[in-house]
């Protein structure tokens, strides 16, 4: 459901809450006649059955301000999270993605685009508060009011706890059969923390960013993030970063350097990680989500800026060697 449709279900639920309480005053006149006519036969006076009933209006009026208090929760709680705490590029600028000539191309044209999220639990939304926070519908949102009226769907298809064997699995089905102009693939942190043999990893993620590029899809990889949970594993950490690192690079494709912007945000912007990562000390909060979703956007908006000056011509996609 899109952030619309779960703001449009709790104003109707609050209104129909609303509208109950609207009517109590002359329900609860009838309760106040009904309940005197019985007060001999159950021991109360008419006094009393109407301090009950008033007791029961207010209960109901107090259900109804809390539904409403949750709309204004949610609404203010996705209008303004990058105000309160504003998202910052890396100092000096994030590396770039490298271009994105197929959906860049597309989005220019004003064409349908289908952007397909694949990854694990961080691609699912884990940490996140609501569905609207994940991250590849915050990255929708943002796409949708840079192109207004444009056809783009981005597809969610992360399940937690996976990492490359598993996605190699369902890349077909789930993946290229939605015949996607670009993939986002996040992989890579749930081998280090099983200490799967980064090699073998690198090797399927390789094989795995051919298929999709031989299907005719633009690839961003976004590699580990920085959190307790990678920081304690560093080496099993670093030769995941400088495998992935090398895939893009010999397929030519984007990578999203996830680990490089949660370390600013940590050490030269001064962000505790409870700032920005929830209390398992791995998944990020719904801030962290949405920055990583921006500065994505940002960079896939700029492709798109490129590809009108006509300065971002479509690339050979193709690997120089095998790892």
């Amino acid at each position: 459901m899109s952030f619309v449709g779960h703001l449009s279900r709790l104003a109707v639920v609050a209104a129909f809450v609303a509208s109950t309480t609207i009517a109590l005053p002359i329900s609860s006149s009838v309760a106040r006649a009904d309940t005197a006519q019985a007060a001999p036969s159950d021991g109360k006076t008419a006094e009393q059955a109407a301090v009950a009933t008033d007791a029961a209006d207010a209960a109901r009026k107090g259900v109804a301000a809390k539904a409403i208090d949750r709309v204004k929760e949610v609404a203010k709680s996705a209008t303004d999270i990058l105000s309160r705490v504003p998202c910052r590029a890396p100092k000096g600028g994030m590396k770039a993605m490298g271009a994105l000539p197929h959906v860049a191309s597309k989005l220019a044209a004003g064409k349908p685009v289908v952007i397909v999220a694949f990854g694990s639990s961080s691609t699912q939304g884990w940490g996140s508060t609501a569905p609207e926070f994940t991250y590849p519908n915050r990255l929708a949102s943002q796409l949708h009011r840079a192109y207004p009226g444009a056809d783009i769907a981005v597809l969610n298809r992360g399940k937690g706890g996976e990492d490359a064997p598993e996605m190699m699995a369902r890349l077909q089905n789930e993946v290229i059969n939605a015949k996607p102009d670009l993939v986002i693939w996040q992989v890579g942190t749930n081998a280090v923390l099983r200490n799967l043999d980064p090699a073998e990893t690198g090797k399927m993620i390789e094989d795995g960013v051919g298929r999709i590029q031989a299907a005719g899809s633009d690839v961003v990889l976004v590699d580990p993030q920085y959190s307790p949970a990678t920081t304690s594993k560093p080496e099993g950490t670093g030769k995941m970063l400088s495998l992935m690192h090398k895939v893009a690079e010999l397929r030519k494709v984007g990578i999203f350097p996830r680990f490089e912007v949660m370390k600013e945000w940590h050490e030269s912007q001064q962000m505790a990680f409870d700032s920005f990562v929830i209390s398992d000390g791995l998944h990020m909060n719904d801030w962290g989500y949405a920055c990583f979703a921006q500065l994505l956007g940002d960079n896939i908006i700029k492709s798109v800026g490129q590809v009108k000056m006509g300065i971002n011509e479509p690339q050979i996609q193709q690997a120089q060697k095998p790892l």
